[in-house]
């Protein structure tokens, strides 16, 4: 089964490797800035001369700047688009001549209100992802401050999606349950 939060690893690397690059940077600077490190003496500046460089410089600083701020803003555009990609399902039939397609977020509307009924739970959420040969269904289930999530888990996996999959017609559907809870409006201070 892919992972349902693929940007996570991603970002966890990159976050990483920022932050050992930031952090060797201002240990560099610290030390030397103390003399601890005499890489570069404290006396010298750092570059010669008191000239502003060249005018291509100046501008390859300023297209590097932009290049690096439109990829930080599409990382973090990337960040908002947490679901799994969907896919129109298609069915055709030997004995006759057209096909049906199925947006697979119709196949989960009824789904996601059938959840969002049971006791306890405030909304519900499906998206199925994949294609028909290897589906996975993610829930994300709002629940009320006291639901008994057990119930409600077993509930989706013994109504719910036997439901669904007799439906889709499908063998097997692995499904992946995220339970947020509801937001009552008081704050533990």
């Amino acid at each position: 089964m892919a992972s349902l939060n693929r940007p996570a690893r991603l970002n966890r690397t990159l976050l990483a490797f920022f932050g050992v690059v930031l952090l060797a940077a201002g240990a560099f600077a610290i030390t030397t800035s103390y003399g601890w490190l005499r890489l570069i003496d404290r006396e010298q500046p750092l570059v010669p001369g008191s000239e502003l460089p060249p005018i291509w410089v100046l501008w390859l600083v300023a297209v590097v700047a932009v290049v690096l701020g439109l990829l930080f803003l599409w990382w973090l555009s990337a960040q908002a688009l947490r679901r799994p990609k969907t896919s129109a399902w298609r069915w055709e039939s030997a004995e006759s001549r057209g096909s049906t397609n199925l947006a697979a977020s119709v196949a989960t509307e009824p789904f996601a209100g059938e959840v969002g009924r049971y006791r306890g739970v405030a909304s519900a959420d499906a998206v199925l992802s994949g294609n028909q040969d290897s589906p996975t269904l993610l829930v994300t289930v709002t629940a009320e401050p006291d639901a008994d999530l057990t119930a409600v888990r077993e509930r989706i996996a013994t109504l719910g999606v036997p439901r669904l999959k007799e439906a889709l017609d499908l063998t097997d559907l692995p499904t992946v349950v995220e339970f947020r809870f509801a937001d009552t409006g008081t704050r533990v201070r």
